[in-house]
């Protein structure tokens, strides 16, 4: 999703020297996340910088060093320790996610079914798996963020498609027709969700 809002202009386009205040600007501007779950996301990002926390700035490619944020059983990505990249889209492993979107709007349950899926995929392929507590929580976060920015938080479904270009495009489908996320979503919604 950050990579989507670099893309967006409302990171820099870089990824490079990501500070709190725009963390939180761009959050609230394009997604309307509440400035609590901002924080966190950043304090979170910050834990990947090589230098330290005490920089006060991340980097989108910092994101992506396996076991902090960067996680294996991702939904569009490959294992790490299978193909050594684990940041690339890779349309495999996304099209064993998209098996579970069987309708035009992704539900709760397709999303959970999902993602379990690709839990047990990765375990059964990827003798090295590794799933941190952090991680863990991570990894249903990301399902919940594209179901919340993506759709309709009242009815917790998205637009399969939407998703897809989303995953696919790292553009977001209603930023391009410069539409904003309805209600303002805070950590209680996410909890209910996960």
């Amino acid at each position: 999703m950050l990579n989507t809002l670099a893309n967006h202009g409302y990171l820099p386009h870089s990824g490079r020297g990501i500070t709190l205040e725009r963390t939180i600007h761009a959050l609230d501007t394009a997604l309307n996340i509440n400035q609590d779950i901002a924080r966190n996301l950043f304090g979170f990002a910050l834990t990947t910088n090589p230098e330290g926390n005490t920089t006060g700035v991340f980097s989108l490619e910092n994101l992506g060093t396996h076991n902090v944020l960067e996680h294996d059983a991702s939904l569009s990505r490959a294992d790490y320790a299978t193909t050594l990249d684990s940041v690339s889209f890779n349309e495999t492993v996304f099209a064993e996610t998209q098996a579970y979107f069987t309708t035009t709007d992704i539900t709760v349950q397709q999303a959970a079914d999902a993602r379990l899926a690709r839990y047990l995929a990765s375990q059964r392929t990827n003798p090295d798996y590794n799933m941190s507590s952090l991680g863990d929580i991570f990894s249903a976060g990301e399902s919940a963020a594209y179901l919340f920015i993506m759709g309709n938080i009242e009815t917790a479904t998205a637009p399969r498609r939407f998703v897809e270009y989303l995953f696919r495009e790292y553009f977001s489908p209603l930023g391009v027709r410069g539409e904003r996320v309805a209600m303002d979503c805070h950590i209680c919604d996410v909890v209910l969700v996960v």
